[in-house]
């Protein structure tokens, strides 16, 4: 790999501005780095088990640069975090045993249009001024069905857990920033066997560039998070939950 990218370095660009990109909306919005990031490398050519490997890994760091933004800018809710950090760590580890048992592809297609439904509904809310803001009630079962979505289904944490908060009335900035501060412990317990098998064989040129693009822009997504009102971020939230589960769809249906 550093052979190669010595003798041209511009072979690191293109994975430099998607990992830019996936996480700067990640960090924003309280998802899609996976969906955007693996949906771009395979589009430029890599081969989806290397672009899944590279995306895992990466966000095993991007995730913990995204906590500490969003805990500096002050976006956490800490009796929030702790409500669905440990039911979350909990389903990922369910979620990473049934993965090896019992194949989630068929469940994937209903949590994609059932999520598709969620984000129109936000962004209706958002663009119509109609969220009021409340303190979630439904809270551990979401940490544990996202926890285990994610492990199980290759993805689904921001996506189940940021959207059904923000539908319950949850503060959108104080959401995303906690789910996202969540994410890193999740992330660490699900990779964790997974990098130490695969070690340095898991660095690929993709992955450098992803990690570095990732790492630079997570301090951003915390601050557009903490700067833009509630209803955009809401209607920021149901364009980009919208526009991935239909994705999701076609491709499971295409």
């Amino acid at each position: 790999m550093f052979e190669s990218l010595f003798a041209d370095p511009a072979l690191l660009l293109p994975f430099i501005l998607i990992g830019f990109a996936a996480q700067l909306v990640d960090g924003a919005l309280g998802m899609a780095f996976g969906v955007i990031s693996t949906t771009l490398l395979v589009g430029l050519g890599v081969p989806p088990a290397a672009a899944s490997a590279g995306v895992h890994t990466v966000e095993s760091f991007t995730t913990g640069v995204s906590a500490i933004s969003h805990v500096a800018h002050k976006n956490v809710n800490w009796r929030l975090f702790m409500r669905i950090v440990i039911p979350g760590i909990i389903g990922g580890v369910l979620g990473a045993y049934v993965l090896t048992q019992i194949p989630a592809d068929t469940a994937r297609p209903l949590v994609l249009g059932y999520l598709m439904l969620v984000g129109l509904y936000l962004l209706w809310r958002g663009a119509t001024h109609r969220h009021t803001e409340r303190q979630p009630k439904v809270v551990e079962p979401l940490g544990l069905a996202g926890g285990f979505l994610d492990a199980a289904g290759g993805g689904g944490w921001g996506p189940i857990v940021t959207s059904n908060l923000l539908v319950q009335g949850s503060n959108p900035r104080m959401t995303i920033g906690t789910v996202n501060t969540a994410e890193f412990f999740l992330t660490v317990t699900i990779s964790a066997t997974f990098i130490a098998t695969l070690g340095l064989a898991a660095f690929t040129i993709a992955t450098l560039g992803l990690l570095i693009g990732g790492v630079l822009a997570a301090p951003f997504g915390a601050l557009i998070a903490k700067r833009i009102a509630a209803d955009y971020l809401l209607v920021m939230v149901g364009i980009v939950l919208t526009l991935t589960s239909a994705w999701g769809l076609w491709r499971a249906f295409g």
